[in-house]
């Protein structure tokens, strides 16, 4: 396997839709409000794809380092984990990571924001700063929330919250009450998946000393939370629809609940936590979609 190809896996590339999905339903908002504009549009894209690189980088770091990554672990195999990388060697691309998304963030909130309003630049910047924190701390160090049982919560804000908001924001210059309800919708369904990875996970996450959510309340209870994860990501959509609705268009967002409901039914089956690891993927791309569907409808149809 050649340098690029392991930094490609490094960066695992399979879970950059996910993170972008709060971008496309922020700029559908701000689109709702008569706001465009295709460069902060690609420029949200990649400063967020590059938190997102940081935040795999560091994890596979993190992880590996402590020993969680092992012969227990059931999804794929992670770099450091493998040999691909040392540490060394995943540290400064980590650094270099930090580097150019640092970059990206300066130039977003400098178009966006012009130089003088210091006050939203600062504040963004300080968002910038504090989601780069995040992404590293997940798993390295000692204090790292991710063992802790914190992740759910950081997810949720940051993927949903923050991602829809915030994006909205560069366009905007405000924020609305309404656009509160998809940003939950993103917010539980990314909590959603990294629930569903602690499902998996949760024979080995034990064994590491990794508390999770569900290494605290148990499998079962774990499942249970995550059928709530997925009521409340739909009801903040049902809701978000019927305060803007337009036409039958409005409706296509919707859709998702045809995945979701074949995903709610996997889950229940589930006895066996390996089994759990096909619906990462599917849950995911399921939020994508309904994402790419939010961003057309109100970008371009309504």
């Amino acid at each position: 396997m050649n340098k690029l190809s392991i930094w490609l896996k490094a960066a695992r590339l399979r879970t950059l839709p996910l993170s972008i999905s709060g971008i496309l339903v922020g700029s559908a908002i701000a689109s709702m409000y008569g706001y465009k504009d295709y460069i902060i549009f690609l420029l949200s894209l990649c400063t967020t794809i590059g938190f997102q690189v940081i935040s795999n980088f560091a994890n596979d770091y993190g992880d590996g380092v402590k020993g969680t990554d092992n012969q227990d672990r059931i999804g794929p195999k992670r770099v450091l984990q493998s040999g691909l990388l040392t540490r060394k060697q995943l540290k400064n691309g980590i650094y270099i990571a930090i580097g150019i998304t640092s970059v990206l963030v300066l130039t977003l909130v400098l178009y966006s924001f012009g130089v003088k309003n210091w006050i939203n630049i600062l504040l963004f910047l300080g968002l910038g700063v504090l989601s780069i924190w995040a992404a590293i701390k997940y798993t390295v160090g000692k204090s790292a929330y991710g063992y802790r049982g914190l992740g759910d919560v950081f997810v949720f804000v940051f993927f949903g919250l923050l991602s829809v908001l915030g994006s909205a924001f560069l366009y905007t210059k405000h924020i609305t009450s309404i656009a509160i309800l998809p940003a939950i919708t993103v917010g539980a369904l990314s909590t959603g998946v990294l629930n569903l990875n602690n499902l998996r996970d949760y024979l080995s996450d034990q064994k590491a000393h990794k508390n999770t959510l569900v290494v605290k309340m148990g499998y079962e209870n774990g499942k249970l939370y995550h059928y709530f994860l997925l009521f409340i990501a739909f009801a903040s959509l049902c809701i978000f629809t019927i305060l803007a609705y337009k036409n039958w268009i409005s409706l296509l967002p919707l859709l998702i609940l045809i995945p979701l409901v074949f995903h709610a039914v996997v889950v229940i089956k589930t006895k066996d936590p390996i089994k759990l690891d096909p619906e990462l993927k599917k849950l995911a791309l399921a939020t994508f979609f309904m994402s790419v569907l939010f961003y057309f409808c109100y970008n371009y149809f309504l």
